[in-house]
């Protein structure tokens, strides 16, 4: 079955679905509450258990049915926008934490698996980061350089790796990476969650969450059956922030991320991590034999990143990618195309801590392609934050932190002419000015009169009409015709053909329309 995001099954939910959560109660009063469960949610969940909370989860899909189902599972201390850019923006110190961090988010799946014998094959190994640009060396050896300053001094720059397929030559080796497969992993957490007396309740879908007025105060949270749970604390864990209309939707901007598992012959690709210089870059890895034929493994393969709602033809990234696959391994057949959602913050790192302006709600975001490891360090971090303890990463990781530097500054200002631009969309024509325009399977957006609408055409002719607005900040979304879902292009939000969302920051429908003007 498919993720709740979208059509397209990951290969994930190929090899190991999981299965349905035993029903629990949703009582009226409880002391914790994650919103989401992902890595982050159940990791969380999971710390705040075994420091003695009483904890409940709330998802509106399934486990693992958001972005972590999206995932390439690679477990790493190699950081997605270079410790050398990190050192930069952030100073010295600031890239050692980032280190440090990661470096325990890692350690602490790995402690995981091993307490709650986990079948998920998790596995370490060897990353390998490889030039795809003649300017590239040097770029590699000012990350080995960083990467060791930041606390990693096993980081050695190579003059070979195992795939040279990929590129030969040169690479910079990150040791002790790891791999799982986060679905299994995530099932593993959610019996250990409840072993520990906790409750997950899925498809409790989460409106709004009010924040404790004062120190003798609960947090309420609002569901669209009309249900409400006051709890002591509030964690949002779904990828980004449902509670905040404006504030943390300034700091980053949403990206599609799309990824392949391409079938190939059984031990004809080496088993690791590796990651080209490319902009956007390639990912790669191996998962060994997870399908029916004995004699195969699958290569997942991702890349061709572009920020969320802003590309006129999304199947063409799944054919390049492709492309760039078949032309540098022996593919066999293509198992699965997925694609993921990628928060990059402005100054790199994520957010992970109270909400800013908030009493007593906590956020996880800006995963910046490093979500396992994030979710992750969000679980060590978060119960530590809660019991109104000091944490050295606290300061790293704050929702709250402004970074002063002209990158950051420009970074910044692009991301807010890029969201005004977007506006533009109300005064322009629409996709096709007929429904009779539209294909079977296809949705585009019309122009009624004054209004713009959202309309798919179904295989059997009908046509679902919604409006074309965003609910979060009145964007007019874009047609997605790799997963048939509408996009939101200034904060990310995705809907599905119904109208029914998939994606925060939203948690209100595109509402139903008729066509007449």
């Amino acid at each position: 079955m498919p993720s709740a995001e979208g059509i397209r099954p990951s290969i994930w939910d190929l090899t190991a679905p999981v299965p349905d959560m035993p029903p629990a109660a949703l009582q009226d009063e409880v002391v914790m509450c994650v919103i989401g469960a992902g890595i982050s949610g159940l990791t969380t969940a999971y710390e705040l258990l075994r420091a003695g909370h009483d904890v409940i989860v709330l998802d509106d899909g399934p486990i693992g049915g958001g972005e972590t189902g999206r995932t390439t599972a690679q477990l790493a201390t190699s950081f997605d926008d270079d410790y050398h850019e990190v050192e930069k923006l952030l100073g010295e110190n600031s890239s050692r934490l980032l280190g440090e961090a990661f470096r325990a988010g890692v350690d602490a799946i790995e402690r995981i698996v091993r307490d709650e014998r986990i079948d998920c094959d998790f596995v370490r190994l060897d990353g390998w980061w490889v030039p795809s640009t003649d300017d590239a060396p040097e770029r590699l050896r000012n990350e080995c350089a960083a990467a060791r300053r930041a606390g990693l001094p096993e980081v050695e720059l190579v003059s070979n790796h195992p795939l040279t397929s990929l590129y030969p030559g040169v690479a910079l080796r990150f040791p002790q990476q790891a791999q799982f497969h986060v679905l299994r992993y995530l099932t593993g957490l959610a019996d250990a969650i409840h072993r520990l007396g906790g409750r997950i309740v899925t498809n409790a879908h989460v409106e709004t969450v009010e924040d404790a007025k004062d120190d003798a105060d609960q947090c309420v949270v609002h569901l669209a059956d009309g249900r409400q749970l006051r709890a002591a604390h509030v964690v949002v864990a779904t990828n980004t922030p449902i509670i905040d209309w404006v504030t943390m939707h300034t700091k980053q901007a949403a990206y599609r991320s799309y990824v392949i598992g391409a079938r190939v012959p059984r031990d004809s690709v080496p088993v690791g991590q590796f990651w080209d210089t490319d902009r956007p870059y390639h990912y790669v890895r191996l998962l060994k034999g997870p399908l029916a034929d004995g004699d195969t493994d699958v290569l997942i393969v991702g890349g061709e990143d572009h920020k969320t709602g802003q590309s006129n033809d999304e199947s063409s990234a799944f054919d390049r990618l492709e492309e760039w696959t078949r032309a540098r391994f022996p593919v066999q057949a293509i198992d699965a195309r997925w694609s993921g959602q990628v928060m990059e913050p402005v100054d790199y790192v994520a957010y992970i801590g109270r909400n800013p302006g908030s009493r007593r709600l906590w956020i996880v975001t800006g995963d910046s392609g490093n979500g396992m490891t994030h979710g992750t360090i969000a679980g060590l971090l978060l119960p530590t934050l809660i019991a109104g303890q000091p944490h050295r990463w606290e300061e790293l990781f704050s929702p709250s932190r402004i970074t002063v530097a002209a990158t950051t500054a420009l970074s910044f200002a692009k991301d807010a002419l890029d969201v005004a631009a977007q506006y533009a969309a109300f005064v322009t024509e629409g996709d096709v000015s007929d429904v009779s325009e539209i294909p079977l399977g296809e949705g585009r957006i019309i122009r009624k009169g004054l209004k713009k609408l959202a309309v798919f055409r179904a295989e059997s002719g009908s046509l679902m009409v919604r409006t074309a607005v965003c609910p979060h900040l009145g964007c007019i979304v874009d047609w997605n015709d790799a997963e048939k879902t509408w996009d939101c292009p200034c904060h990310g939000s995705r809907f599905a053909t119904d109208g029914s969302v998939l994606n925060g920051p939203t948690t209100m429908p595109l509402g139903q329309e008729a066509l007449e003007a």
